[in-house]
Order: C-alpha cells, then sequence, then structure tokens
C-alpha cells in the first residue's frame, strides 16, 4: 500500500463492498476507524445508485482506542441484524482497522446471530480491490451453496459482476438475452443482483458464464471442483469473440438454437470506406487485465489498428497480458503507477489510447484522444442509457466509442488549422448565426496593445532558423532538439498521423547526424519517406 494522487484499485475491503452493495438482503459491517466511511460516496455519487450501499461501520475513533475496540464492533454487528434484517452478513475490517487485530470474524461467530455470518480474511497491506471482490465472492459461495439437482431446463450462471463495474448493469442485461435466444435459462446472476438464498441455489445450474475474472474466477473455480460445474473461458467482448462465445456455449450445453446477429453493425462499418482512414492508427491499450486483453484483439482484428503498447495494473492477470504481449511483439507494462503509464504512453507516441480513467486524464496532458475501455472509471463512465461492452451490441458500441474520439480530433484539427480564416476567427461569432453573429468588441486601450505587439514582431513568423534558445520547444528525441519553428510546423499535421511524422523525422535526423529539427529538416525527411 502506498499514498497516491490516483489509484487504479483500492483497498481489499472496497472490493468486498462493491460485492455487497450488488447484492440484495445481506449487510456487511466494516471494522473501520472515522475516515474510512466512504462507501456512499463510492456508490451514490460515482455509481449513481438510487439507494444506498448496505454497509454498516464501527466508525471508532483515537480516543476509543484505549478501550474496547471489539466491543464497538459486536455492537455494530448487533444493530445492523435488528435494523436490515438481512438473510447473511459479511464482516471484515478496513485496512486501518486490520492494525489493531480485533479479528471480525472470530468476534461476530461468538454472538449467536440467527443468520450465516461470513468473516473475510482480506490482507490489506500484499492485496487489493479486486481480490478483495474475488474473495468475497467465493467466501460467500462456499458458506451458502448447497449441492441440489440440476434445474430441468439447460441452466447456467452468470458469476463476476458486481456494483462499482464497468458496464456490468448493461452486459449483464445483453449476454441474459443472448444465452435465453440460445434456449439455455439463467439461473442465477450473481453477486449483482443476488442475494443469500439465490447464492444457495448456484448449484443448480448446468454450467458457468465467467464474465468478469477478476471478480469472479475463483468462485467458478470452486463450483466446478466442488458442484461438477464447467464454466466458459471466452470473454464476448467483441463480434469474433462473441461468436467464439456462442460456440463454447452450444458445446457446454448442447444448444443448437439460431442466434440472430443482424443487429451487428461493427463488422460492415469497421470495413467501410469511412473507416479506412482509421486503419494502421496506433494505439495503447491499458486496463484491468480482461478488458486490456479483449480490447487488443478487438483493435488488431477487427478494426484494423496497430497495437503499440499493452498491459494492466492488477498482477493477478500479469501471466495471460504478457503471454498476448509477447504474440503481439510487444513487452507487457504491468504496473499499479500511474505515472510510469504516463512516460510508457509518452515513449510510444500512439495516435490513441484506450485506457481507464486515469489514462483519459493522461491523454489530456498529451494531447492523445483517449476512449474508456475499463475501471477504474468516473460517473460518465455509467450512462443513463443502455451501452454494453459485451455481446454484438457491445460489439457496435466499441466502435462509436473508440472511433469518435478520432473523428472528433479531426474536426478539431480542421477548426485549428482554420483558426486564422474569417469565417473561424473567434470574433466572428457562432457560425449557425451568419451574417447576423455578434462580433466581439475591442476596447481601444485592447487595441493599441495589438497594434504594439505586432508592431514589437515586425507583423512575421520568427526566421525559419530561429535558435532553440529564443523559443524553447518541449518534444526532442535522442540528443534531438526540435526548433520551435519546426515545431509549430509539425502541429499543422493532422494529430492522427503527428506522432509518425515526429518519428520519421527524429529517425532522419539521427541518420544525417544533425543535433536540430528545422522546418527544412521536417520537409527533407517527408520527401526522403515518400521516396
Amino acid at each position: 500500500m502506498k499514498l497516491a494522487i490516483w489509484t487504479y484499485e483500492g483497498p481489499p475491503h472496497v472490493g468486498a463492498m462493491r460485492v455487497a452493495t450488488g447484492m440484495k438482503d445481506l449487510h456487511m459491517v466494516l471494522h473501520a476507524p472515522q475516515g474510512d466511511t466512504y462507501a456512499d460516496l463510492l456508490f451514490t455519487m460515482i455509481e449513481r445508485r438510487n439507494h444506498r450501499p448496505p454497509v454498516s461501520y464501527t466508525t471508532f475513533q483515537a480516543r476509543d482506542l484505549g478501550a474496547d475496540t471489539a466491543g464497538l464492533f459486536k455492537t455494530a454487528c448487533q444493530d445492523a441484524h435488528a435494523r436490515f434484517a438481512p438473510q447473511a452478513l459479511l464482516v471484515a475490517a478496513s485496512c486501518t482497522a486490520e492494525l489493531i487485530q480485533d479479528d471480525p470474524g472470530g468476534l461476530a461467530e461468538t454472538m449467536g446471530l440467527p443468520v450465516p455470518v461470513i468473516p473475510l480474511e482480506l490482507p490489506s497491506y500484499q492485496r487489493k480491490e479486486n481480490f478483495g471482490a474475488d474473495e468475497a465472492f467465493v467466501q460467500l459461495a462456499r458458506a451458502l451453496a448447497r449441492p441440489m439437482e440440476r434445474t430441468a431446463r439447460v441452466s447456467c450462471n452468470i458469476l463476476g459482476p458486481t456494483a462499482l463495474g464497468f458496464r456490468h448493469r448493461d452486459d449483464v442485461a445483453e449476454i441474459s438475452a443472448l444465452l435465453e435466444e440460445m434456449g439455455i435459462a439463467v439461473n442465477v446472476t450473481a453477486p449483482m443482483g443476488a442475494s443469500p438464498a439465490d447464492i444457495a441455489r448456484l448449484g443448480a445450474a448446468h454450467f458457468n458464464v465467467l464474465l468478469y475474472p477478476e471478480t469472479g474466477e475463483s468462485a467458478a473455480r470452486w463450483l466446478e471442483r466442488e458442484h461438477g460445474q464447467p464454466w466458459t473461458r471466452t470473454i464476448p467482448i467483441g463480434a469474433r469473440a462473441t461468436r467464439d462465445f456462442i460456440a463454447e456455449v452450444r458445446t457446454l450445453s448442447g444448444s443448437t438454437a439460431p442466434v440472430d446477429d443482424t443487429r451487428l453493425r461493427q463488422p460492415w462499418w469497421a470495413a467501410s470506406v469511412d473507416s479506412t482512414y482509421l486503419t494502421g492508427k496506433r494505439v495503447f491499450i491499458f486496463g484491468d487485465g480482461t478488458h486490456a486483453m479483449a480490447a487488443a484483439r478487438v483493435a488488431r482484428d477487427e478494426m484494423g489498428f496497430e497495437v503499440c503498447g499493452i498491459g494492466c495494473y492488477n498482477r493477478e492477470q500479469a501471466r495471460p497480458v504478457r503471454a498476448l504481449a509477447r504474440e503481439f511483439g510487444l513487452e507487457a507494462l504491468i504496473t499499479d503507477d500511474y505515472l510510469e503509464v504516463e512516460r510508457a504512453i509518452d515513449t510510444a507516441q500512439p495516435e490513441m489510447i484506450l485506457g481507464t480513467q486515469m489514462e483519459r486524464h493522461i491523454g489530456k496532458r498529451l494531447g492523445i484522444p483517449c476512449a474508456v475501455i475499463s475501471a477504474p472509471v468516473h460517473v460518465q463512465d455509467f450512462p443513463a442509457r443502455y451501452a454494453p461492452q459485451m455481446g454484438f451490441e457491445g460489439a457496435n458500441v466499441l466502435f462509436d466509442t473508440w472511433v469518435h474520439p478520432l473523428v472528433m480530433g479531426l474536426e478539431e484539427h480542421l477548426l485549428h488549422m482554420f483558426r486564422e480564416d474569417f469565417e473561424f476567427r473567434d470574433e466572428a461569432g457562432p457560425s449557425h448565426h451568419g451574417g447576423h453573429a455578434p462580433r466581439a468588441r475591442t476596447t481601444p486601450e485592447e487595441s493599441a496593445l495589438a497594434a504594439k505587439a505586432a508592431s514589437a514582431d515586425g507583423g512575421s513568423m520568427p526566421p525559419a532558423d530561429e535558435p532553440a534558445a529564443q523559443h524553447p520547444a518541449p518534444a526532442m528525441g535522442d540528443n534531438v532538439i526540435w526548433l520551435a519553428c519546426a515545431e509549430r510546423e509539425l502541429k499543422k499535421i493532422p494529430f492522427f498521423v503527428r506522432g509518425k511524422a515526429r518519428r520519421n523525422t527524429e529517425k532522419f535526423a539521427a541518420q544525417k547526424g544533425l543535433g536540430e529539427i528545422s522546418v527544412d529538416t521536417l520537409y527533407e525527411a517527408k520527401a526522403h519517406y515518400a521516396r
């Protein structure tokens, strides 16, 4: 654990709260000091939930440390049971409360509450949020799932969705509809939307569909071992993966029902003339392991992008991410340090970033468009509209989400190119007003200052060989300095090929033994690579 301005994952008790908050008729008691009580902020503000999370706290303070904090925890458990009457109770300690070693699980077991009490061991200083969610779910399954006969109709459980998950609500709806179309009933979706009574019925399904390995794989493995339920390995993100998922489900279920894919527009759009200028665009991908790997395959195989970097922040997924990176001829970036991610993106100079809300901020700093594909996310990534990432409709959403930043970036670039045109000047006013657009008023003082500045400049641009010392340019390659005039000229190149132009020019300058890049160097490099 370390302090940082941004963090990809919270401590493991946040993951456990995601499980509890997504469920019904379950309550969680967290042994935590005042200050660790931020579940309401997470779930009601960021996810825009219409009810408070089912979490109670002991909220002990510094003065309580010399007294009986264990007594405070017992009282909190009794009050939670009396007030909320849950079917089961989860108990755990926050990262700070873990230090006083009160053993919430042991304390709760001695209280004789008339409902199952499930203690969670969450090593806050070794593991993180996704582990906490995965561990909470598997412990719920261990404590509550019972052996039982399979359903008469072929059915499955959907495993992994939680509160605060990236598009989990819409993914579940999309995949549930797909399974129903194949003639397969959904026995239980868990943990999100399930009650403890539903968890007890997990064993009635014929197989399990695992949508989010970060938060459901341990439960899937336990159910396979203890209840004989196989589980799907394919994550249905993208058109190809969705078809592979359908084939895998057919193998597990014996279904032969046809699937309607007429809603799928993404493959045609990606191959259309309007999308050909996107082919070969370099993308850098970073997020949780599941979404990063799926995005890399969609980017390369379905959108025609070139993946120039890939990585994830959750070390539990490091091995498969590294294996996929080798397949792409890359070295995976496995880190939870956003500054390291920013350095990697800056070095790679991609045309677009596919990442988390962290990478969205990094993209703003570096001037690179970014589409969000993975948690952690902010409020804008919990839309009121239907916007899944999985299934055929999810493939359509991916196309829109990834292409629009590039298209809008091109529009912004064109506006920037023509900013001196009489129709695009700031003082011209909104274009939809036409000839009636109000013009900006300039005071005599402002006019005099503008005339004085123009006179001082001589009314012209700096000469092409102006040294960098007078107008420093921030960008430089290995021992190659960009003159300010060349940097300005480079910005006239559309953003989605600007990175390639920069790299080619620096390579050309290095081959010629040049220490500085001028406008002439830029155009000589362009002519050289055009031959």
